[in-house]
């Protein structure tokens, strides 16, 4: 596989930069994630508002959708049933949990792979559905995960 040019590696940089990877800012998704317990990521604050557990799918399904969305895949390949925000497991174990990290690791390195097979040519196309630039996508899921990395620090400060 050829190096990526050099805006496709500026993108592939924020992806793992918000994900898993050294920031300047402080913790990236993964790093907020990192050594939750199987019950403190199932903790929510209050009975309407989401737990890190399901923030984390959240993030993950949206890097599925994100994928998709990049290659034109139809729906219907994620790991879980329905859209957008999922339940937590009602028992949650320390098996789950891993499964569901892992589901989220998934995700990000299937995305990663088709933003890398990009060309720089191709950041300024839209996404096979026409909803915006492969570029703007790309730096979405970025945010994204930084967004909701802010989120969990601040649940994990609720916890306390």
């Amino acid at each position: 596989m050829a190096r990526p040019g050099p805006a496709v590696a500026v993108l592939l940089a924020l992806l793992d930069e918000a994900y898993d990877r050294r920031s300047w800012h402080g913790p990236n998704l993964r790093g907020s994630l990192r050594g939750l317990s199987a019950s403190q990521a199932a903790w929510r604050p209050s009975p309407r508002r989401h737990s890190p557990w399901e923030v984390a799918v959240h993030a993950a399904y949206w890097k599925y959708a994100a994928w998709r969305r990049l290659t034109g895949e139809k729906r219907g390949a994620f790991a879980r049933a329905g859209s957008n925000w999922f339940d937590a497991a009602a028992q949650p174990t320390p098996a789950r949990w891993r499964a569901d990290l892992a589901l989220l690791a998934a995700c990000h390195e299937r995305l990663r792979v088709a933003v890398a097979a990009l060309g720089d040519d191709d950041l300024g196309r839209s996404t096979p559905d026409g909803r915006e630039t492969i570029g703007r996508l790309v730096r979405g899921v970025a945010a994204h995960d930084l967004y909701h990395a802010g989120q969990i620090q601040l649940l994990k400060r609720l916890m306390k």
